[in-house]
């Protein structure tokens, strides 16, 4: 354990914001679930409008620093084509 105040502060701190970015990229993994099974149960239109909540959670992730914006594309990427491709 850390005997220096600001090293403390600092184990604290990244618990954290551990603790936070493990929510939010849970938040993202299940909406991108939401959005596969729409697409596996060929309902078009639930899968466009889970799209756009993942979509808008992916995005949001990305811009809090949590996901790499090539990461973020990839992601957005993929769920769009998969959307898209439904006959």
């Amino acid at each position: 354990m850390a005997n220096i105040k600001s090293a403390k502060k600092r184990i604290l701190v990244n618990r954290t914001k551990a603790d936070r970015n493990k929510a939010i990229k849970s938040g993202v993994k299940t909406a991108m679930k939401k959005v596969f099974a729409a697409v596996e149960a060929g309902d078009k239109a639930v899968a466009q409008t889970e799209l756009v909540a993942a979509t808008k959670t992916i995005e949001m992730a990305g811009s809090k620093g949590v996901y790499h914006k090539n990461n973020v594309a990839r992601k957005v990427a993929r769920i769009s084509k998969a959307v898209n491709e439904m006959a």
